[in-house]
């Protein structure tokens, strides 16, 4: 009897069980190379759907194919289960008489990470102990009777590993394991495994999917025989010489001998030197409007040539717009291909439990969620571009289509550019996930803002290199960069749009481009509504997260084009201005946030200092409402008081708000102020999530309740909550939805992407589907979603998996329309 694992849609053609086992078993072996633990990952590949193997799985299957139109119940089969138990019943039951007391830690620790990501691998990562003193990973892998489990490892024996081969390779993973373990550094062992665990799971999902996506196309059944496999130093090293060919251009250039254009050229030719150091975590404090662009493609390009990295990744804040610096390396390595933007994630969550447990939608028959879940990008380019709350999601968030990224960002150079804009409550969770990928991965990590936050100030510290600065004699370089003066018009006076109108209005006398940049979509909004009923000369543009990327894109252009003819321009924009954008207004008008703020304001100010200097006005909007933005309200508090401090003595702060002496005081005040907010805590459990994940026994709240509970320990070595730490992560507190909106100009592409997700699309179609609509989405929040609801907004695609807007709800000049009564019934100018 043949034994079917997955059935092709288009000609019924069957994968047989073994052949997906060691497809799957390979590709993952691939990808825990990386890291030295092929065995482990491939244990786990070889294992996945041990499951199966049985009379009842076969039966469910043919039963599918059979009856498409009333199929058996979903997830009626648990096959996930069955190679879980057999790593646990083989290697975590201790054995009687004499043994190897370290052999069998290693060997049940093993089965614990590996039956983890096994168990898991429709769902995401189970508790070994939940809040509520119950072990969901005990429960299947111990508890859990499946009738026909003994029959199932027999025809594993069979058909994919004789059984004595099988043992020899899990003692392979053991050491590799134990490697692992000894690596030297100060990591707890909870937290090594945490992440050990992730890593395996992620490898899994990226091959089990990879190759079920390679059978249904029907192509080579294995991916990296399907074409060529890509030579990443050549093509990094091509890309390297076509940077250095527009370096040269603009070095050679008008005003190419000006102050700054020399610094400029001085810190890209460090950044190249400091590229022939080893792999680690570095700090890249180029001021803003330094060139910080090029010089860190610079660094990035030749470190990756160098020692032969794979990806070169650039992480941007969530707030800010990415479309801009990834046009310009786009347009620098002339190969559209091999970039990747990936802004947000356009499918819904996908939810594959069922009444709590691992119910798997079987991909018998390729359907349309199957079909996006195998489109799910898994960030294999050698550039990407994405933001924050991606890359964070990757490590933290639940279900399965973000962690399997994760091992890509391994053997990879790893720019975090705005570094300063990391959430206060995810700062512990994120300088975990940079030692991890420092210490284990291979990677080499580089700090990238104007602005150094005190990273390695906090309790979790960052593993920082010394003197991992890129930039010489950083205080001689910000003097020379600065271009303007802060004047402080906050601290003595409030004031409201009609006001703050009045003085745009009022300045616009002797500046011909002013930049105001306020905390809050509403008060953007609303100044806008108020400058465009009264000025019907000069153009007022509006700029907020409520627009989608290609709309942004086109208004940041169309301002671009009147200041490059110092035609007279105003334009009001929430903070996603100020990072990532290269722009330069005559004057600045920033209401009072953060000191790191207040900094990337002024670098949207006379940016090449042609004139001379400039102001940065800073303002205090008296209608901004901050109860729900915590982290701006304790920011501009610690600034407002900076600024009080330099008005009694001038020389506090060495005579500058923006000096680096200022901001390092600044971080340090703030971060103090926000101290018990660092380590993520979740209030419905009364945890830290840092404590949910890696907890050692001795500090573990729920493993303490267990023993006093039950009167006995709990039999596992590790105990953490994975799932349940999942389940309450938000980069983004207020949890967003992401939308298609009907945007474009002449092509109408926004439209035409939605009235294609009505059509019939192979997988590589919709990978190429949903990443085009990336340019074409905005996030909303919950109670914006109901609204729309309410005002019949929203139509829905593919089983209600994708969201788009009606053309009524996306107004052309500031976007999102809550009340569908847009006038233009959308915005084709």
């Amino acid at each position: 009897m043949e034994y079917i694992a997955h059935i092709r849609e288009s000609d019924q053609v069957i994968q047989t069980v073994a052949e997906h086992l060691l497809e799957t078993r390979q590709l993952a072996e691939a990808f825990g190379d990386k890291i030295g633990i092929r065995h482990i990952t491939g244990l786990a590949g070889m294992l996945h759907d041990l499951g199966k193997y049985t009379e009842e799985f076969q039966h469910y299957i043919r039963l599918a194919v059979q009856n498409p139109d009333n199929p058996p119940k979903r997830g009626s089969v648990d096959h996930s289960t069955a190679g879980g138990k057999l790593l646990y019943k083989l290697f975590h039951i201790q054995p009687q008489g004499a043994f190897d007391q370290q052999d069998f830690m290693n060997k049940a620790l093993l089965s614990e990470v590996v039956g983890n990501a096994i168990i898991s691998h429709h769902a995401y990562l189970q508790d070994f102990l939940d809040p509520t003193l119950e072990s969901k990973f005990l429960d299947r892998v111990r508890d859990r009777e499946l009738e026909e489990f003994d029959h199932a490892v027999s025809l594993f024996y069979e058909q994919v590993m004789e059984k004595s081969a099988f043992l020899r390779y899990v003692n392979q993973a053991g050491t590799e394991l134990a490697h692992y373990m000894k690596r030297e550094d100060k990591t707890d062992i909870e937290l090594k495994m945490m992440f050990l665990s992730k890593f395996v799971f992620s490898a899994l999902i990226d091959a089990d999917r990879t190759n079920t996506r390679c059978f249904e196309e029907n192509n080579a059944k294995n991916e990296k025989n399907s074409k060529a496999p890509m030579n990443r130093q050549q093509l990094f090293q091509t890309y390297y010489e076509r940077l250095m060919e527009r370096i040269n251009d603009l070095q050679s250039g008008e005003n190419a001998d000006t102050t700054i254009n020399l610094l400029r050229k001085q810190m890209s030719e460090q950044c190249e030197q400091f590229a022939d150091k080893p792999s680690g975590i570095h700090t890249l404090s180029i001021p803003t409007g330094g060139g910080k662009t090029l010089a860190s493609l610079r660094y990035a390009l030749k470190h990756a040539v160098t020692f032969e990295k794979k990806h070169i990744i650039y992480v941007v804040p969530f707030t800010t717009i990415i479309e801009q610096n990834a046009q310009e390396v786009r347009e620098i390595i002339r190969d559209d291909a091999n970039l990747l933007e990936h802004h947000s994630n356009v499918v819904m969550n996908e939810v594959e439990n069922i009444d709590g447990e691992d119910h798997e939608l079987e991909d018998v028959v390729v359907n349309t969620h199957q079909k996006l879940k195998l489109a799910k990008d898994n960030w294999d380019s050698p550039i990407i571009f994405t933001t924050m709350v991606q890359f964070l999601n990757v490590f933290y968030a639940d279900g399965s289509r973000n962690i399997r990224r994760l091992h890509n960002l391994s053997e990879s150079v790893i720019i975090f550019d705005e570094v300063q804009k990391v959430p206060t409550h995810c700062i512990s969770l994120f300088n975990q996930a940079l030692n991890f990928l420092k210490t284990y991965a291979s990677s080499s990590i580089v700090l990238c803002t104007a602005t150094q936050p005190e990273l390695d100030f906090v309790h979790n510290k960052l593993d920082i290199e010394p003197d991992t600065e890129m930039v010489h004699d950083l205080d001689h370089v910000i003097e020379k960069f600065k271009r303007v003066e802060i004047v402080d018009k906050a601290t003595d006076d409030t004031l409201d749009t009609e006001k703050l109108a009045n003085f745009v209005e009022q300045i616009l006398a002797d500046e011909s481009s002013i930049l105001v940049i306020l905390n809050t979509k509403a008060v953007v909004k609303n100044l806008y509504h108020r400058l465009t009923e009264g000025n019907g000369t000069i153009p007022v543009y509006h700029l907020s997260t409520s627009m989608c990327p290609a709309h942004r894109n086109r208004i940041l252009e169309e301002v671009k084009q009147h200041l490059e003819h110092k035609k007279p321009v105003v334009c009001i924009s929430t903070q996603l201005i100020e990072a990532g954008v290269d722009i330069s207004f005559d004057c600045v008008i920033r209401s009072l946030a953060g000191l790191d703020s207040i900094a990337q304001a002024a670098g949207r100010c006379n940016r090449h200092g042609r004139d001379g200097t400039k102001q940065v006005y800073v303002i205090d909007h008296e209608e901004e409402d901050l109860k729900r933005l915590k982290e701006i309200k304790i920011g501009k508090e610690i600034t407002r008081k900076m600024f009080i401090d330099l008005k009694r003595d001038e020389t506090c702060y060495g005579g500058n708000v923006l000096s680096a002496q200022a901001m390092e005081i600044y971080f340090k005040k703030y971060y103090t102020e926000l101290e018990t907010d660092l380590n993520y805590f979740i209030p419905q459990l009364r945890r830290n999530m840092t404590e949910l994940l890696s907890a050692n026994r001795r500090e573990n709240t729920y493993y303490r309740s267990y023993y006093d509970e039950k009167g006995t320990i709990l039999p596992l070595f590790l105990a953490n909550c994975y799932k349940t730490a999942a389940e309450h992560f938000q980069v983004i507190e207020d949890h967003t939805t992401a939308i298609i909106v009907p945007y474009g100009d002449g092509d109408k592409e926004g439209k035409e992407i939605i009235a294609d997700l009505n059509g019939q699309q192979s997988i590589e179609d919709l990978t190429s589907l949903l990443r085009r609509a990336q340019q074409f989405t905005i996030n909303i929040f919950h109670y914006e979603k109901e609204q729309l609801d309410q005002n019949k907004a929203l139509v829905s695609f593919l089983d209600g998996k994708i969201l788009a807007l009606t053309e009524g709800a996306y107004h052309d000049s500031y976007g999102l329309n809550l009340e569908n009564d847009s006038p233009h019934g959308g915005f084709f100018i």
